[in-house]
């Protein structure tokens, strides 16, 4: 635990893949309760992996985002509600056009809490058939976090008129900023 940005003594810490990065990096950024979204790797078997190594699908890395939030404004909980409406958590090893083990579905839980919060949701969603096909996303302890590239820092914002951005990005940016407009940062 670490001192919070809003005035909060602790923080905690979700890393959750689900596609690209940048796509979840764009969201989290806007959340508030996010003190920091970082985005890198997590879940593989090579030690500080570049993003070339990742998207060669031979380190076993999914592409993550680590979100330090404060668990007084935002809980884990409510990160995941977010995190279940801005991809497809029933496509294994793949985001629309974006296919391979490192875009898969996962969350890498930090303490048991957060390990029964991921089950117990994914429990809910699928109980409610919200897609047609059964949730797939892995729910797996947390060992490590590699800090990608700068230039994958805040991607979105720094490149909102790239085409990737423009098609991919942006809509779930939309889409999230019209669903949870109340939890947007001011």
């Amino acid at each position: 635990m670490m001192n919070g940005e809003n005035g909060s003594s602790r923080t905690e810490v979700a890393t959750l893949g689900g596609g690209c990065f940048w796509c979840l990096e764009a969201v989290y950024e806007e959340l508030r309760g996010v003190v920091k979204v970082e985005s890198g790797y997590s879940g593989g078997h090579v030690p500080n992996p570049t993003y070339r190594q990742v998207c060669s699908e031979t380190t076993g890395h999914a592409e993550v985002v680590h979100v330090t939030f404060d668990p007084d404004v935002l809980t884990f909980r409510d990160i995941l509600d977010v995190f279940f409406t801005i991809h497809d958590p029933t496509t294994l090893n793949r985001q629309g056009a974006d296919v391979g083990e490192s875009y898969r579905s996962v969350i890498f839980y930090h303490d048991e809490k957060q390990k029964l919060i991921a089950e117990e949701i994914i429990t809910e969603l699928d109980a409610k058939r919200i897609w047609r096909n059964p949730i797939v996303t892995g729910v797996t302890p947390f060992d490590e976090f590699y800090v990608a590239e700068n230039y994958h820092q805040e991607y979105f914002r720094n490149n909102a008129y790239q085409p990737y951005c423009q098609v991919i990005i942006a809509p779930k940016v939309a889409k999230f900023r019209k669903e949870h407009l109340e939890r947007l940062k001011a």
